[in-house]
Parts: structure tokens; C-alpha cells; sequence
């Protein structure tokens, strides 16, 4: 049923919580956990890079995504196998670009359940994720504290 689990990451404090679940799946179905992270390469106005020249804030996405990578894959279980993946784009966008193209059968990823003027400012990559996923998505709840 799940032989290729996507477990998109940022990084976040929350990534434990759905490395956890993303590793219980994957321990019971014998499934590849593909742990992706994706360098955004919006452009300052599009994205959260406080006023950084293009150049420096690629540089600083890039290492940001391969070191929540790295993390992510050291909390699963050693039983489970990972591949490692950093790409590169809209992190929506490429988390769904990445399931269509590699065939995933689920996408487990974590969501901060931001509400209100945090929601609209922010927005949800997960909500994006949910709402044009052809297939399943599991989402852990990340809490703030």
C-alpha cells in the first residue's frame, strides 16, 4: 500500500513529530522515505528573505534545506530507508511537482495550524499541499511551544 512515503521538511522544531509518524508507516510497510527540502527561490518580494540580494538569500535556502534534510533523516528509525532530496523552487509547487513525478504514495507533513492575520500573511504550505494532492496527505499537527 505505501512502498514511497514524501516527508517534505523545513527545518522546523515540528519535524520530529512527523519524522516519527513518517517512520512508523515506513518501518510497517518496509516503504523509502523520500526526505525533501526545498530551497525557495522566490525573489525578495515573493518571499520571506528580508531584503537580501537574490544571490546570498539562493546561498543561505540552499544550506538551510540540505541541513533540515540531514536532521530529518537522523530521527527516523535506522530500520527505514531515506533517500536524501534538495531541490529547488516554490515549496509547494515542488513538493507536488516531486510526488507526481517520483510516484509517491503519501505525503507526510507537518502543519502549524496558523489562523487568522498569521494564516493570510503567512499562509500554509501544507493547506496548498491538501487541497491539490493527487494523493493522500497525512498531516501532523506541530505545536509552537
Amino acid at each position: 500500500m505505501y512502498d514511497q512515503i514524501l516527508l517534505p521538511t523545513d527545518g522546523s522544531d515540528g519535524a520530529a513529530a512527523v519524522a516519527d509518524h513518517a517512520g512508523v508507516i515506513a518501518d510497517r510497510f518496509d516503504a523509502t522515505v523520500h526526505v525533501l527540502a526545498v530551497a525557495d527561490t522566490r525573489n525578495r518580494f515573493e518571499s520571506p528573505s528580508s531584503g537580501l540580494a537574490p544571490e546570498v538569500w539562493e546561498e543561505s535556502e540552499r544550506e538551510r534545506a540540505e541541513a533540515a534534510v540531514d536532521d530529518t533523516i537522523g530521527m527516523l528509525p535506522d530500520s527505514v530507508d531515506a533517500e536524501r532530496v534538495v531541490e529547488s523552487g516554490v515549496p509547494h509547487e515542488t513538493i507536488l511537482d516531486y510526488a507526481e513525478r517520483e510516484g509517491t504514495d503519501v505525503i507526510a507533513m507537518g502543519t502549524h495550524g496558523r489562523t487568522g492575520l498569521d494564516h493570510y500573511l503567512i499562509g500554509s504550505v501544507a493547506e496548498r499541499v491538501v487541497r491539490r494532492s493527487s494523493v493522500p496527505v497525512l498531516t501532523v499537527r506541530i505545536d509552537e511551544e
